[in-house]
């Protein structure tokens, strides 16, 4: 056994933790900070500009503008009147945008061979954007659709009334946004003006981060925004104030609580406790207040005070902290709205715990641990790395924010704890919201796998009428990219493989480039093997792996794990359980040897089984109000035969009827070392860690005959298929289509991807995007996917629309596959999409996460470890030929299911709220 070590982390060879290292920090004449940070361990660097510009420099009436402002930048410039979408995928790489309370931000990822380009669209986004009139009216449906995705959201529509109540005399009480009312309003006027005022250099950071020359970068970047000026008039972030300047706060929200009374499926709450901004020195001493309230974890106070007692089936806490100040929230979920008082007691008992006893040592210790340890396992790729500067200058005004925030936290005493609870959690200064469900679908459920489904069938206008609009030429976009140099050549090092004598097979990639670990492991003891009338036995399995073993009781296993920063996470598909963990490198041998004990000899407790039995089932009847899973359960039941693993679901009977033994003989049968797969990419000694794997796993034992699970064959359905599904209290419908397809192993899976990424790959640029978002405002957002799997696969598309909007995107969509199917792609379609799938997985395997993945799924399917550099070269070999032949083989549009998961009644008389006065 090893010896669980104390505070600090074991950081392994390195003990670097410093988030701004080797970050040089340059201001140019006109304002403009620019920060870069040399990282050569692959040839991608990210690039990305950060403005200090949010919702919370909005008022009631332009609530919003800030994120419809973010919008608008995707939209071309005067020089590159061209979906910047479009521009950004060309290069491939990964790129997005987002606005937050206090700033909007654009990043891109791309092999270093684009930073240049990447330089000089943002430099031309930040000088030259369009907001033409046409295009503006257009992206406010967009937006529109998005604010009313997050409307289906119970927890959304509590939070803000929440956040309404507690913050009613500041912009943080406004939501992120905006609201429909205030976005309709909008002009481009507006707009331009805010863009004209607050997109400026001395309001910006630009950020770069991975493989450039540190030595002519500053050329680079002074040549393309050296000669940007500023407005006269200052940006409108001037304007902010604190939430509050002291405390006690001088203006204090209501005692009584927030009921809102809608449609739902689970009560839950929530609490809100304003706290000092960003800069104060309670900061530190707050965050490991709220790791010991809530780590993610077992060992912490509100799992083992609320969820272990069965008070809440799933709770939390998180604090937020920003440059106005900020809050420390708390949310549970029970099984009955009378259980939500019980809750409010535990609450606040747990707040007088912190406030008269100190925490303890250990406690104390694992939090600062754990915040210490994610910080480096939170930033080990690029994009991540940059994202933590920019949230740093934009909140606290100095990118070595983080730096600081650390040496506070090691500094933090149990005393000072007990201080801020006593000083910041006060009962007067809470706001306390209660959903309370007024109706429930949750008939469905119980029955799920005894009747074909609850949608109705309706019928959909044929898609002839329809004119779809040519895609853009790749080769005309060009013309607004420079030539961009070859790409560097990089090869990864493919895998050290072999096979334990009891079949277990093991991959081992060492990487040192940080002090971390990452491990996937796939155990073939997925949902395909649940016996009829015992669906969900193998997520019970699974979610019970964690709560005890011979040696160790759940608890025990909790704290070894979380006392060091290190977690393991078991997830449960139709073929398989997946095993992720991460930790810094100094643990990888405690959590090497704890994986191997929860796979081996676990005990599955009774007392744990009832509880996770009940979030399980808490979390389906949560799903019965979640439009996606209720469309895509409804599309397996259309596709697949009731003797098919993808037809089954689990039900709150199916759920209460298994069994600890149940439970026991699932993991005798298929828990075993022939149906393992175990990766581990880091910062380790490769003959280390075979011995130890060698030591820990190497004696466990196939305890029974391997079980073949033959899945009976499908094929396309007979017809076109309409289906709608109505659920209480959404707003936005939300529609999935899809038919069976290819496996993974069929010889046109490479250029399937490569026409599905033209197809629906990215909203912002594929086909689908283009037509239903940019030119018609139909969608928020809109995707298409091959699921290639072991022996059975499906093409599948997804949107969320206006209800009202639903049948005309089908007809769109249904238009556009034809199109495609008939007509095909382009050949300069092709070779964009293929450079940008190369581009895109190259940029991606800079996570550890992700490669460790990436090797896993590559040995499931029994690819030789070189797949990893031959999956380039097979995707470079498609030809435009045959990307048009496998769209007329794999597209059938007049063969697809389609469902939409819609509003049951409008949803102006959906429920109501009580709000304090």
């Amino acid at each position: 056994m090893i010896a669980t070590p104390s505070f600090p982390p074991n950081l392994g060879t390195d003990t670097t933790i410093s988030p701004s290292q080797n970050v040089t920090q340059t201001i140019l004449e006109n304002g403009l900070t620019v920060l870069t940070k040399p990282v050569h361990t692959a040839p991608v660097v990210t690039v990305q500009v950060w403005y200090k510009i949010g919702s919370v420099d909005e008022k009631p009436g332009d609530n919003g503008i800030a994120h419809q402002l973010e919008h608008m930048m995707f939209q071309g410039t005067t020089t590159r009147p061209i979906q910047y979408g479009s521009l950004l995928e060309t290069l491939g790489g990964d790129f997005n945008a987002f606005t937050g309370y206090d700033q909007t931000a654009y990043h891109n990822t791309v092999e270093s061979n684009a930073l240049k380009t990447v330089l000089m669209l943002e430099g031309d986004r930040l000088k030259n954007a369009l907001i033409s009139p046409a295009q503006f009216d257009q992206e406010k449906g967009v937006v529109i659709s998005e604010l009313q995705g997050y409307e289906n959201s119970p927890e959304y529509r509590l939070n803000r009334a929440v956040m309404t109540a507690a913050f009613s005399h500041h912009p943080y009480g406004l939501m992120i946004g905006g609201t429909k009312a205030d976005v309709e309003n909008f002009t481009v006027e507006n707009v331009r003006y805010y863009y004209h005022l607050n997109y400026r250099p001395d309001n910006a950071v630009l950020i770069v981060v991975g493989d450039f020359d540190p030595s002519s970068i500053l050329t680079t970047i002074q040549e393309i925004f050296g000669g940007i000026a500023n407005p006269d008039e200052p940006p409108t972030r001037v304007q902010r104030g604190q939430i509050f300047s002291t405390f006690p706060p001088s203006i204090l929200p209501s005692n009584k609580p927030i009921i809102l009374q809608e449609p739902g499926a689970v009560p839950f709450s929530q609490v809100i406790y304003p706290i000092p901004a960003i800069n104060h020195d309670d900061i530190p001493a707050l965050n490991i207040l709220d790791y010991i309230l809530d780590n993610g974890g077992r060992s912490s106070r509100i799992y083992r005070e609320l969820i272990d007692s069965g008070i809440a089936t799933d709770a939390g806490s998180t604090v937020i902290n920003l440059s106005a100040g900020g809050w420390l929230e708390m949310w549970g979920t029970t099984t009955t709205t009378k259980s939500l008082n019980r809750l409010d007691k535990a609450w606040q008992k747990m707040i007088v715990k912190l406030q008269q006893k100190l925490v303890t040592t250990e406690e104390l210790d694992r939090a600062k641990t754990q915040i210490i340890a994610s910080s480096i396992l939170e930033n080990r790729d690029l994009t991540s790395q940059a994202m933590q500067l920019g949230l740093d200058w934009t909140t606290t005004g100095n990118y070595r924010y983080s730096e600081d925030y650390l040496k506070a936290i090691a500094q933090v005493t149990a005393a000072d704890v007990q201080k801020v609870a006593q000083t910041y959690l006060k009962p007067e200064y809470r706001t306390l919201g209660r959903f309370e469900p007024t109706q429930t679908k949750t008939e469905s459920i119980t029955d799920a796998n005894t009747v074909n489904s609850t949608a109705t069938k309706v019928n959909i206008h044929t898609p002839r009428h329809h004119r779809i609009s040519e895609p853009p030429d790749p080769a005309a976009i060009s013309q607004y990219l420079p030539e961009i140099p070859p790409a560097k050549v990089h090869t990864i090092t493919p895998p050290e493989s072999f096979t334990l004598d009891n079949g277990m097979r093991v991959l081992l990639l060492a990487d040192n480039s940080t002090p971390s670990i990452s491990i996937r492991g796939f155990v073939k003891a997925g949902e395909e093997f649940d016996p009829p009338g015992r669906e969900g036995l193998a997520l019970l399995t699974a979610e019970n792996l964690m709560s005890g073993t011979v040696s160790y009781n759940g608890q025990s296993l909790a704290r070894r794990l979380e006392n060091r920063g290190a977690n393991i996470e078991v997830r449960t598909a139709t073929e398989g359980v997946d095993i992720s963990a991460s930790a810094l490198s100094g643990d990888w041998l405690l959590v090497l040897e704890t994986l191997a004990d929860v796979l081996q000899n676990p005990t599955f407790p009774q007392k744990w089984l009832e509880l996770i039995r009940q979030q399980q089932i808490s979390e389906l009847l949560e799903s019965e109000h979640n439009p996606a899973y209720v469309s895509h359960r409804a599309l397996q039941k259309q596709l697949y035969p009731k003797d098919h693993p993808l037809y089954i679901y689990p039900t709150q009977n199916s759920l209460r009827a298994i069994s600890r033994s149940d439970i026991q003989n699932f993991h005798r049968t298929y828990y075993r070392p022939d149906g393992t797969v175990l990766v581990v990419v880091g910062d380790f000694d490769s003959q280390l860690m075979r011995s130890q794997i060698e030591t820990q796993l190497g004696s466990w034992k196939n305890q029974t005959t391997a079980r073949k699970n033959p899945w009976p064959p499908v094929s396309l359905p007979a017809k076109f298929v309409w289906l709608q599904e109505e659920i209480p209290g959404l707003v936005e419908s939300v529609t999935v289509m899809g038919h069976p397809s290819i496996d993974r192993h069929d010889s046109r899976y490479y250029a399937a991807l490569i026409l599905n990424h033209i197809l629906g790959g990215s909203t912002l640029s594929s086909r689908l995007g283009l037509e239903l978002r940019d030119r018609h405002g139909l969608t928020y957002g809109v995707y298409s996917w091959f699921n290639c799997a072991w022996g059975w696969g499906s093409f599948n598309i997804e949107m969320q629309t206006a209800p009202e909007n639903a049948a005309l995107a089908i007809e769109k969509t249904l238009a556009l596959l034809k199109q495609v199917q008939q007509q095909g792609v382009t050949p300069s379609e092709v070779e964009t999409a293929k450079h940008s799938l190369i581009s895109s997985d190259r940029v991606a395997l800079g996570d550890p996460d992700f490669l460790a993945g990436i090797i896993m799924w590559n040995e499931i399917f029994q690819f030789p470890p070189t797949e990893l550099n031959q999956f380039y070269q097979k995707i470079d070999a498609v030809t435009p030929s045959l990307v048009n032949q496998v769209a007329r083989e794999l597209i059938h549009p007049d063969r697809l299911v389609v469902v939409t998961s819609k509003p049951a009644i409008p949803t102006a008389s959906v429920g109501r709220v009580t709000t304090p006065k």
